[in-house]
């Protein structure tokens, strides 16, 4: 069992001081994006000996993930876990499927595309669904709403410059209509999102309720994106608030963005990620075409089931899995037959194991290999993941 020592990305929509504050630190002015934990290349958690996570998986697969783990998985943790504390919208993206990721991975390095080239698509050959679990109340676009209440949505502005996106949406559905705003010209792009602007803007200025948060939140993105299609489109997607403890799962091809709030994050071991607009980097418009799942229909928002441990929150994967634990001072335990990493959110809490014990402060993790079984105590509030195979 090893306290892991984590690092922090600052991307530009972090939040100034969630994590800080989560972590004990002074905010400094700066976005703190997120906090990663795990052993992905490219940011691995560190041991106390300095060592990398992904470093000491590989030189003791078997010990550190276990015999299960490694047959279904490789010698690899199959999952990421992350602190997402946003300040202002991530940008509109998707993720691939297994075997997309292999495919698009392949054909890069075959192409000989760098790695930290910032038009390169694929980071590595591994899928990406998500769950997200609300740390404060968190705003979401989340998949694409009902067509029949993304045409109200539209018709309901009374834009002429909305009427090729109506007649495309009605005609031939989100695969004709979606693909159309991202290939706009870049003049008739700015009129449209100025247009949309402007109109969202005044119905939420005379109160009207109907979709007041889909149109404020159009009228913000278009002043941080103007002429960027992605302000069109999330007119098309459901919006999802998730109150603390609530949670919400994000299968390949969905698409989304994360607009305010903070969260534990759990997802396969990847950091594929196709963006579709809302952003000033690359679009591969192409290939998130190809990963894109333009089902329709509400996306539900997951609630807890009593499970080992704490409250468990079920995915359709087995890549991972996320239970929220709630500590008080008398001894429990956690134990299961894959690797595990222990969060601490709240207060302080003590584990146990071998004859070890490790303090976690709010921020603090932990990585505890296959099989071992772990006595906590608290008071505290953990997450855990592990891998969904039993």
């Amino acid at each position: 069992m090893w306290q892991l020592r984590s690092s922090v990305r600052h991307y530009d929509w972090g939040h100034e001081s969630i994590i800080p504050e989560l972590l004990g630190l002074e905010a400094d002015g700066t976005p703190w994006a997120e906090l990663w934990l795990g052993a992905h290349p490219d940011e691995p958690s560190l041991l106390p000996d300095g060592r990398g996570l992904d470093a000491a998986i590989a030189a003791d697969p078997d010990g550190l993930l276990g015999e299960p783990v490694r047959r279904r998985f490789g010698d690899r943790l199959p999952f990421l876990m992350k602190v997402l504390a946003a300040g202002s919208p991530l940008s509109l993206q998707a993720h691939p499927t297994k075997a997309q990721a292999e495919a698009g991975f392949a054909a890069e390095e075959e192409a000989g595309v760098p790695r930290e080239d910032p038009t390169r698509t694929y980071k590595d050959a591994n899928h990406k669904p998500e769950i997200l679990c609300a740390l404060t109340p968190v705003e979401a676009l989340c998949g694409f709403r009902p067509v029949e209440e993304s045409l109200h949505c539209l018709a309901k502005l009374q834009l002429p410059e909305l009427k090729p996106t109506i007649a495309a949406l009605a005609r031939g559905g989100l695969k004709v209509a979606v693909p159309q705003l991202l290939a706009l010209s870049g003049r008739r792009r700015q009129s449209l999102v100025a247009a949309v602007a402007e109109r969202a803007a005044a119905s939420v200025a005379a109160s009207d309720p109907e979709f007041i948060n889909t149109y404020r939140w159009a009228a913000r993105l278009a002043e941080k994106y103007p002429g960027d299609p992605g302000v069109v489109i999330s007119l098309m997607c459901n919006h999802l608030t998730l109150q603390p403890g609530e949670a919400v799962f994000l299968p390949a091809g969905n698409l989304h963005a994360y607009l305010a709030g903070s969260g534990v994050e759990l997802m396969a071991n990847s950091d594929n990620v196709l963006r579709g607009g809302l952003t000033p980097k690359h679009i591969d418009l192409a290939a998130l075409v190809e990963v894109l799942d333009f089902t329709d229909g509400k996306v539900p928002v997951l609630r807890p089931v009593l499970g080992p441990g704490g409250l468990r929150y079920p995915v359709p994967i087995d890549d991972f899995d996320l239970t929220r634990v709630q500590l008080d001072a008398q001894p429990g335990e956690l134990t299961t037959p894959g690797p595990q990493i222990l969060l601490c959110v709240e207060r302080t809490a003590v584990l146990e194991s071998g004859g070890e014990q490790v303090t976690l402060q709010p921020g603090g993790a932990a990585f505890v290999p296959a099989g071992r079984t772990v006595h906590v105590s608290g008071p505290a509030v953990l997450f855990r993941a592990t891998t969904a195979l039993l």
